[in-house]
């Protein structure tokens, strides 16, 4: 996943998690800042690109495998180059 060209997630770690969003269990380090978000009447965890600060998603802590996390992308932020 690039957004501004930066990865950010690794493709081959995407998940099956049956949300609608394209959801992956591990961010690449330093490539995302985590912030708590508050909208909509709940608690919940951004993440944002670590370059240019937009926003990327939701990371929970409910995903199915060794990592627990469960990263859902906004697929507007995703750019599949044919090698990824």
């Amino acid at each position: 996943m690039r957004g501004l060209r930066q990865r950010a997630v690794r493709l081959r770690r995407q998940i099956r998690f049956r949300t609608g969003w394209p959801s992956f269990d591990e961010a690449l380090p330093g490539a995302v800042e985590s912030h708590t978000d508050t909208s909509h009447g709940m608690v919940r965890t951004e993440f944002t690109c670590a370059r240019c600060g937009s926003h990327l998603g939701h990371v929970f802590d409910d995903g199915p495998t060794a990592s627990g996390k469960r990263y859902c992308i906004n697929s507007v932020c995703l750019n599949l180059d044919a090698k990824d």
